[in-house]
């Protein structure tokens, strides 16, 4: 480090709190505050700290060496074994000489609306034309009390989602409102209609000279009209008017997954596979052993392919077996 780096002696720092939102619950967690940023710890076996809303704010880590210093020195709630943080797209060429493993990041290129168009296979550019024969408008909408109603009767169509309980299924629109609320004065939300209903919605958060997708979601009873393909082409429209080169969608391989009717959604929209630097930093020695035999990975990622796509199997079927007793439509 230069030697007219700041130290932690020198920076900005203190230990507060944020609200965070887990398996679809609001919760307080205490967070170290750096130079406007905040970094949290989750886990339990291994404290891993990692930045907050880290996919959707403006800046990636800013000095994570100084982090790292101050994070050694922590006790308690935020004592961490591992410090975890990214490069933001399109910066793939790694820039730290810490522990690093490629995160597979869904990627679209957006600068250029008519060349991501001819990019997309034919039976794509198919269900967005199909979208509007079909009588669905798409409308660029404020974050109201109408798209807020919108939204949670998207939600509560079905408590299960891609094989598994959905967390935000039979929420009130107060806790709706909460959800959806963060980084208002940079996001956009577009609404997909049939009918006056709004049966699809999609939240774009920008960061810069990139944007991120937040949210994604349709009313099954309304696919056969393909609302998330022309929610998405309105999106892609949007990025071109602001200047923005690339458009996230969360990860593009889900680690020993493998494929997925997600990924494939995102391929045939457009979105590849970016590999992003992803540091995992030791704090303690018990972090040092993690990151060794790269623990941190989780015993989903441990699990041989077949093996986890067996249980993902059975959970989905588990889940809706469960759902149709209990007579939930």
């Amino acid at each position: 480090m230069p030697n007219d780096a700041p130290t932690a002696m020198d920076a900005a720092f203190s230990i507060s709190t944020v609200d965070i939102s887990s398996r679809g619950r609001w919760v307080e967690a205490p967070a170290l505050k750096l130079d406007g940023q905040a970094i949290i710890v989750n886990g339990k076996w291994i404290k891993i700290a990692s930045l907050y809303d880290e996919d959707w704010i403006e800046e990636e880590l800013r000095n994570p060496e100084l982090c790292v210093k101050l994070l050694k020195g922590q006790r308690g709630v935020l004592k961490a074994d591992i410090l975890r943080f990214s490069q933001m797209v399109p910066d793939s060429a790694p820039r730290f000489a810490f522990p690093m493993e490629l995160r597979s990041i869904a990627v679209a290129e957006v600068g250029n609306l008519k060349n991501w168009w001819e990019s997309l296979p034919q039976e794509s550019r198919k269900n967005v034309r199909r979208s509007a024969k079909r009588g669905v408008t798409i409308r660029l909408k404020n974050f109201d009390e109408e798209v807020i109603s919108g939204i949670a009767g998207v939600q509560n169509e079905t408590p299960i989602r891609q094989g598994r309980k959905y967390p935000h299924y039979g929420k009130s629109l107060e806790a709706v409102k909460r959800d959806h609320g963060s980084f208002l004065d940079r996001s956009d939300f577009i609404c997909a209609y049939f009918e006056g209903e709004i049966v699809g919605f999609l939240k774009l958060v920008y960061r810069g000279k990139i944007a991120a997708l937040l949210q994604l979601n349709s009313k099954v009873a309304h696919y056969d009209k393909r609302p998330s393909n022309a929610l998405l082409a309105k999106a892609v429209e949007l990025c071109e008017a602001r200047g923005i080169t690339h458009m996230t969608y969360g990860l593009f391989n889900y680690g020993s997954k493998g494929h997925s009717p997600l990924r494939e959604f995102k391929e045939r929209n457009g979105f590849s596979e970016m590999l992003i630097p992803n540091y995992f930093v030791p704090l303690t020695t018990w972090g040092q052993t993690c990151v060794n035999m790269k623990l941190y990975r989780g015993i989903r990622e441990l699990l041989p392919k077949k093996m986890l796509a067996t249980a993902l199997n059975l959970r989905s079927k588990w889940y809706t077996s469960r759902t149709s007793k209990a007579g939930v439509a």
